[in-house]
């Protein structure tokens, strides 16, 4: 019969969205802007999921968290919220030692900020971990550990791998360094919604990341991140900085530079991982990164965009002869 509009497919078939007419069961799944095939299989974070008639279908293992610090003071939390925040102090980037005066804890882990380039940005430059008894301090490309009296005992382990310093203890922490701005914490399932700090607490929702020390929820990244600070005699941060409106000569460099991340190399994450964040923070420490070092800011920033298209398991060979 003659074609109406509005009526695509024949009876019992069902319109796959790419222009076919498939039986119910082929019918495509949708992710990240991405077709799926039915019967087709995707990992997000630690499991598996399988499209099923035009349904993900996914096992329900409980993951680990990982929090990342990088470049000039960019965050994203254990549960995926991204926010940058520039104090120069030493802050609590997570510890389970939350909520009243008397609990007790297993772990905190302490990041030292300090200003990288002359636009006022800071970059982490030490990491302290205390782990029971043990401190461990991280920084200059090497760490130190320090006995302290109280506490319990805490066993833990280092290895290298790759760029990375790895330090894994027996309580569920593990902590990766790259000996100069990044640093990812890991956690166990075990403290989902048992962690504080400005990595967020862990209970699988964004939106509620900005718990300030007084327990308190905020939206400003500014008032929570200045509510962790560990010394009060820190000044408190009161604007964001934008390194590309104080260098605008920079800007141009910087946003070439990172349009890496934008690009046909980085095609196969684009729908994996949000490229957008990521060059965002890329081009903000392009241009604060004046005073030397200005590739390896650049290198760092892209780098954490690979390696979290690495964890979607798309895997990217960036890295040229030419480039970092």
């Amino acid at each position: 019969t003659e074609c109406i509009s509005g009526c695509v497919c024949p009876e019992g078939l069902l319109d796959d969205g790419r222009g076919g007419c498939v039986e119910q069961k082929d019918c495509p799944c949708i992710h990240n802007n991405e077709w799926y095939s039915s019967g087709e299989k995707i990992k997000v974070d630690c499991n598996t999921c399988t499209c099923q008639k035009g349904v993900w279908k996914c096992t329900d293992n409980v993951c680990y968290g990982t929090c990342m610090i990088y470049g000039s003071g960019h965050y994203n939390t254990f549960d995926g919220k991204f926010y940058d925040f520039d104090g120069s102090c030493e802050y609590v980037a997570t510890q389970d030692f939350c909520g009243d005066k008397n609990s007790s804890g297993s772990f905190s882990i302490i990041t030292e900020n300090v200003p990288c380039g002359t636009t006022g940005v800071t970059c982490s430059k030490a990491i302290k971990m205390f782990l029971g008894k043990t401190e461990l301090k991280l920084e200059n490309k090497e760490y130190k550990e320090i006995q302290r009296d109280v506490g319990d005992d805490v066993r833990y382990w280092n290895r290298t791998v790759g760029l990375y310093l790895v330090i894994e203890a027996s309580n569920g922490v593990m902590l990766i360094w790259d000996k100069k701005t990044t640093v990812f914490i890991k956690l166990s399932p075990d403290y989902k919604g048992k962690v504080c700090g400005l990595c967020g607490n862990f209970d699988d929702k964004a939106n509620n990341d900005f718990t300030t020390r007084s327990g308190l929820q905020e939206s400003n990244p500014l008032n929570f991140g200045n509510s962790w600070k560990q010394s009060p005699t820190c000044p408190d941060v009161t604007q964001e900085i934008k390194p590309c409106d104080l260098k605008p000569h920079r800007k141009s460099w910087a946003e070439k530079e990172c349009s890496i991340i934008q690009s046909e190399v980085f095609k196969i994450c684009h729908s994996k991982v949000n490229p957008l964040p990521f060059y965002e923070a890329c081009v903000h420490d392009a241009c604060s990164c004046d005073s030397g070092g200005d590739c390896e800011c650049f290198c760092s920033a892209v780098a954490a965009y690979a390696q979290e298209c690495i964890k979607a398991e798309a895997c990217v060979f960036w890295r040229t002869p030419d480039i970092c």
